[in-house]
């Protein structure tokens, strides 16, 4: 699923594109997408578009009149910029916006289709989507464990929670939790503060290392190919192999349709988690789909 940073690239790549221009039309595949009924998608066509934000992980697209379309990925979902009048053809294409200078497709892998689009108008209708997690670029360390202490849950359940901390999922967790040597099933209310220092500074770091990296070349080239599994990721995805770190084995915990990868060496004492335990980090498809 796009976490935060493939989010933030994905607005770097629109921004130059779409910003200031007219929304000629929206085209939608099917009816599974548009989540709302009112205002119509139909008030979209015409109006330019004025501001994109990041809700989490989703994208907002203010349109004059303070009208907003939010798209939601959820696993699969994935955006292209093509040429205008692309063709809206094809199973796996959800929906075609036309600009004047090419269009913007939205495509989803797979036959279930959890992807979103909502249409809301105001700036109310728009913070109710807001899931409520903090953003750890604004917040101080004390907000960071306020937030992260309000319940006693693993930190693996906690970073991914979208009421907890804004735009983490399952991948970057990973990246984090391994860069601040801390264990996926570590308790939330049992860390030290050198822990949370760690933690804080560890969130911040790998978030920004990937949004810049994401976002470098978006202007020349569109984000295509985002995935969970990226090429310099030090656990995530490379169960098996060996950690950039220690050279120990990267091992997993499964449940589900997710996977959690850790280091040992790095972040567990040398102890090896059990499967099972990864029910017990409160991971489900849907929990971090959110």
């Amino acid at each position: 699923m796009p976490e935060l940073p493939d989010v933030a690239a994905y607005i770097a790549a629109l921004e130059p594109r779409i910003v200031g221009q007219p929304l000629d039309r929206v085209r939608l595949n099917g009816i599974s997408l548009l989540r709302t009924a009112s205002p119509p998608i139909s008030d979209a066509n015409g109006r330019p578009v004025r501001e994109i934000r990041r809700i989490g992980k989703r994208i907002a697209i203010g349109l004059d009149g303070d009208l907003w379309l939010v798209l939601h990925l959820m696993i699969a979902g994935r955006l292209h910029w093509r040429g205008r009048g692309a063709k809206l053809g094809g199973r796996n294409m959800l929906a075609a916006f036309d600009f004047p200078d090419g269009t913007l497709t939205l495509t989803e892998a797979g036959s279930k289709r959890r992807a979103s689009l909502h249409v809301v108008e105001g700036g109310a209708a728009l913070d109710k989507i807001d899931r409520g997690g903090i953003d750890v670029f604004t917040c101080d360390l004390d907000a960071f464990v306020e937030a992260m202490r309000a319940e006693n849950h693993t930190l693996k359940r906690a970073l991914t929670d979208p009421r907890v901390i804004d735009g983490i999922g399952n991948a970057y967790s990973d990246e984090i939790l391994h860069r601040a040597k801390l264990s996926p099933a570590a308790m939330t209310q049992k860390l030290k503060q050198e822990d949370w220092e760690r933690l804080f500074d560890a969130t911040r770091a790998v978030l920004r290392e990937w949004i810049d990296r994401l976002s470098a070349d978006v202007e020349q080239t569109f984000p295509e190919g985002v995935t969970a599994f990226r090429e310099g990721m030090a656990v995530h995805g490379r169960y098996g192999k060996q950690c950039p770190q220690c050279g120990d084995t990267v091992r997993r915990i499964r449940y589900a349709d997710n996977e959690t990868n850790y280091c040992p060496t790095c972040q567990t004492g040398g102890k090896v988690l059990a499967d099972r335990a990864l029910s017990r980090l409160g991971i489900s498809p849907l929990r971090t789909n959110l």
